[in-house]
């Protein structure tokens, strides 16, 4: 759970979600069969679920949303996603947006520079 009294003025669970699904819609619109992988904080909880979705998709590219990057206490859960895709997903590429409307400009930045196979 997102800890919103860090979070810019007027941003609450409801207009966190709002803004998700709609970049989640952008994304299907755009052509992108996404998987959504949401996350526990518990870094060993992410972890076990990130793991459990490598098994069962292969990715070209992933995508670690700034609820878990941006924020200074959930930088050990940062770090352990990286490495287990590092290490679970050799070659796979990791993209970063800033908010959820511009997902779909990470992930082409990628995609453009023939960097991955979809």
């Amino acid at each position: 759970m997102l800890d919103y009294s860090q979070m810019p003025d007027g941003l609450d669970e409801a207009v966190f979600t709002a803004r998700t699904e709609a970049g989640n819609a952008a994304l299907r619109e755009a052509g992108f069969d996404a998987v959504l992988c949401l996350i526990d904080t518990s870094p060993d909880r992410a972890e076990a679920i990130v793991r459990e979705h490598l098994r069962e998709h292969a990715f070209g590219l992933a995508m670690i949303g700034g609820g878990v990057r941006m924020l200074p206490e959930h930088t050990l859960l940062f770090e352990r996603l990286v490495n287990v895709l590092i290490e679970t997903a050799p070659g796979m590429r990791l993209c970063f947006n800033t908010a959820p409307e511009n997902m779909v400009e990470a992930l082409k930045r990628w995609i453009q520079a023939g960097a991955v196979a979809l």
